[in-house]
């Protein structure tokens, strides 16, 4: 048991002391990039479904 108490002791210890933590500019700056990459890859594949759907119509015939 004496362990486990001591595992959360230093766990404390590490996370308030030892890690950087970011700053409020970074936070928004890397929240603003995964929203783009984001935007982009939904974009991407869109377009790629879009494609395929209209390659499959014009070999198929039909129409969804």
């Amino acid at each position: 048991m004496a362990k486990v108490l001591d595992f959360f002791k230093d766990s404390y210890v590490e996370i308030t002391e030892k890690v950087t933590w970011p700053t409020w500019g970074q936070l928004q700056n890397s929240a603003v990039i995964v929203l783009v990459a984001s935007v982009i890859i939904a974009l991407l594949v869109f377009v790629m479904d879009k494609a395929s759907s209209n390659v499959l119509e014009l070999l198929y015939g039909i129409a969804s």
